[in-house]
């Protein structure tokens, strides 16, 4: 399977970061591609993505708050995102692995940019949060 591992680092508590990944209706807020997003059940919502008002994807969210991993997966496209988090000093190393089907390969290079963009700016909100 296909996918790539990032590295960032928040000067935000974990729990500010945590607060950022557990609630599905902040993700447009800092997820790049994301415009805006229904909570359907718990562990469940609904995505669309930017430029696709017509294009909802469903996706299934899961939390280990002991272990501080939040994983993402697209009912669409079969993408898991998972992120992990740890204490690192005051703030929080964090940690996202994406990994793509064979089939969703292609997308490799655009997850990654917009993934990394998603990390900067999931760091700089729950710093600004703070």
């Amino acid at each position: 399977m296909p996918g790539f591992t990032l590295t960032g680092y928040s000067p935000a508590p974990v729990e500010e970061v945590w607060k950022l990944l557990f609630d599905p209706a902040r993700f447009p807020e800092w997820w790049s591609g994301v415009e805006s997003v229904r909570t359907d059940r718990p562990g469940e919502y609904t995505m669309w993505p930017d430029g696709y008002p017509d294009f909802p994807m469903p996706q299934k969210l899961r939390t280990d708050h002991g272990n501080g991993r939040v994983t993402i997966s697209c009912q669409v496209s079969d993408i898991d995102v998972a992120w992990q988090l740890a204490e690192a000093g005051d703030g929080t190393a964090i940690e996202v692995r994406v990994q793509l089907p064979a089939g969703e390969a292609f997308r490799l290079d655009q997850q990654r940019e917009l993934i990394a963009d998603s990390l900067v700016r999931l760091a700089a909100l729950a710093t600004s949060s703070t």
